[in-house]
């Protein structure tokens, strides 16, 4: 590794070499993510692979698009960031994901599935627009192939016909186990070696029969045509107007090489089937690659009680009652919590693999029968099917439950992943009823409260429970807020993850002689108006969120103001109309002076300027 500063560097070495590095390249990441948390086995299984295309290919003239991105920490190391690499996904440190600012070599950023191969295709087109000779390779995995926008990419590229590669890197996983029909057809693949093997000895055969060889060749060319339908591995990759190639041991650096070299000097669009195992070269990722799909940093923030645990064992209790209810997931049963609804239900638990959109409307079609469909996915992934919530299930007033994991600040996976946005773009749609549950316990009591409703309910919280030691006087009670403190300062409204921030800034200000009133604003949409006119005549008003301003819950609360003809001073805290980087959540709660000391001095300094207004 020491003699790797950049890709050029790996040319000089020979094969028994590049497998070395291979194994040092293992050492270093496991060392790293065990202490600074990230994707382990997902990089663990594509270590050959990363070397051979740094090998063979000109990085950054030859543009590598790596899907979902999460698997390129390999592609740091290789490309002049080794120094640094400790610094991965801390704060001001390497993202754990490829960023065009942070180096040359990251030629497209990613964090979502399945666009990989879509901005690829805009390159190459952009390539032969300049008239300028480069190549461009998209890798992406078998579970984001399940994501219906890279088969809508492959068809596009396939009837145009650009010179490109794509890498399909099958490891049989995405985070958890693929499903469905394109899973089944990539594993007979691995498994069909009978066209291989006819089409060599039929090339064979005529190459030796003298004059007529050519001749022949066209003429049996239907035959092979009709042939393929009945043997030939990659068909549906074929018919799309692809040249199919493989499967390749991913884990055999000459055999990966020879491979490409061959992709590489083809016209067209190539797809080459590489084989790799999640996870490889650690015995624990190996025999449990979705358990160490990502590991906690070694000094993780406290979490509580998980939401997560919470919405499984809820949605379990209330089953065994209620056989209306189902659950649907995005190829994350485990992450989202629904494992255990699936082991006691497995004919109610529907896994679509990584198709959000599909995911979405799919619930629709069952509530429309009946069902109660509990959709659970992470915030961030949720914004990918935008349009199916809008039409879908809103203009129907279907009653879908989406619960919204990982809302708000996320950590150390950064802009990609945080939960920034799910309060400003779902609130604003009709009929949609928006809760935020402040604790695991209030989760608890939403869920039969949302099954009760008979429209769309969206529930969100963050990944951690809470940390501070206030206690509520009660849990939940359906479509109406609750006061945890009161003072005749002012008055917090603080949504989710924030009331915890909210009743440390109260006890911090208690000490200051300033008294607040903190409510926990725990239904997004519809707004408490009985609530909030209780408060009209108290001389300041804050909002806390853990969401981005524009849109938000702090905007809905400024207009129902206006709509109101009442003028009371509002300060609203929230994130900024901006992406917030990666780091831990209490960092950059600093950061944004959304910790609890932030939160105090700007409340202060507000009531400073009321008394002299």
């Amino acid at each position: 590794m020491d003699q790797v500063n950049g890709p050029r560097d790996l040319k000089k070495l020979s094969a028994q070499e590049l497998t070395a590095l291979s194994g040092e390249l293992r050492h270093l990441i496991m060392d790293c993510v065990r202490e600074n948390g990230g994707h382990l086995a997902a990089n663990l299984g594509v270590v050959e692979l990363t070397i051979a295309l740094h090998y063979l290919y000109d990085s950054p003239r030859d543009k590598i698009v790596w899907d979902v991105g999460h698997q390129t920490y390999i592609h740091k190391l290789l490309t002049g960031r080794r120094d640094v690499f400790h610094t991965l996904r801390c704060m001001g440190g390497l993202s754990g994901f490829p960023k065009r600012r942070e180096s040359e070599h990251d030629v497209f950023e990613t964090g979502h599935s399945s666009t990989s191969i879509s901005a690829a295709l805009g390159m190459a087109r952009a390539r032969d627009l300049a008239m300028e000779r480069y190549h461009v390779v998209a890798v992406i995995g078998d579970g984001a192939m399940t994501g219906g926008m890279a088969l809508e990419a492959l068809n596009d590229m396939g009837q145009s016909q650009e010179d490109m590669l794509v890498i399909l890197n099958d490891n049989e996983m995405s985070i958890s186990k693929n499903v469905g029909a394109i899973s089944t057809h990539l594993s007979n693949i691995r498994t069909d070696k009978r066209y291989l093997l006819f089409k060599r000895g039929i090339e064979n055969a005529l190459q030796k029969i003298p004059l007529i060889g050519k001749p022949l060749a066209r003429l049996v060319e239907k035959i092979k045509d009709g042939l393929k339908y009945l043997m030939i591995p990659g068909i549906m990759f074929e018919e799309m107007g692809l040249t199919y190639m493989g499967p390749v041991d991913g884990h055999d650096i000459p055999k990966l090489l020879s491979a490409m070299r061959h992709a590489k000097e083809m016209k067209g669009p190539v797809l080459l089937h590489v084989i790799t195992h999640k996870g490889k070269g650690w015995a624990a990722s190996e025999t449990d690659p979705e358990q160490y799909h990502a590991v906690s940093p070694k000094k993780p923030e406290d979490a509580g009680k998980g939401f997560s645990k919470t919405l499984g064992d809820t949605l379990v209790s209330l089953g065994e009652n209620d056989p209306r209810i189902v659950a649907v997931t995005a190829a994350m049963p485990l992450g989202t919590g629904l494992a255990p609804f699936g082991w006691r239900f497995p004919a109610r638990l529907f896994d679509v693999g990584i198709a959000e959109q599909h995911a979405v409307t799919m619930a629709a079609g069952l509530a429309a029968n009946g069902y109660r469909p509990v959709v659970a996915v992470y915030s961030t992934f949720l914004q990918r099917a935008y349009d199916q919530i809008l039409h879908d299930v809103c203009l129907q007033r279907l009653p879908v439950i989406f619960c919204l994991d990982r809302a708000g600040l996320t950590g150390r996976d950064g802009e990609t992943h945080h939960g920034a946005f799910d309060m400003s773009f779902l609130r604003h749609m009709p009929n949609i009823t928006v809760l935020a549950p402040s604790c695991p316990a209030d989760l608890a009591a939403m869920i039969p409260y949302a099954v009760s409703l008979n429209g769309p309910v969206a529930i969100r919280y963050p990944k951690n429970g809470v940390h501070s030691s206030f206690v509520k006087k009660e849990s939940f009670q359906g479509g109406k807020w609750s006061i945890l403190g009161e003072g005749d300062r002012g008055v917090i409204f603080a949504v989710g993850r924030m009331v915890d921030r909210a009743m440390e800034a109260k006890d911090i200000l208690k000490k200051r002689g300033i008294n607040m009133t903190v409510v926990d604003a725990c239904v997004v949409k519809p707004l408490d108006e009985e609530m909030l006119k209780r408060f009209t005549d108290m001389p300041l008003w804050v909002t806390m969120e853990d969401n981005t301003l524009p849109g938000g819950f702090g905007s809905g609360v400024t207009e129902w103001l206006a709509g109101e003809d009442t003028h009371i001073p509002v300060v609203s805290l929230g994130l900024p109309d901006a992406f917030v980087p990666h780091g831990s959540v209490g960092e950059l709660d600093a950061m944004l002076h959304l910790d609890a000391q932030g939160v105090a001095d700007r409340i202060e300094s507000a009531l400073g300027r009321t008394r002299r207004t």
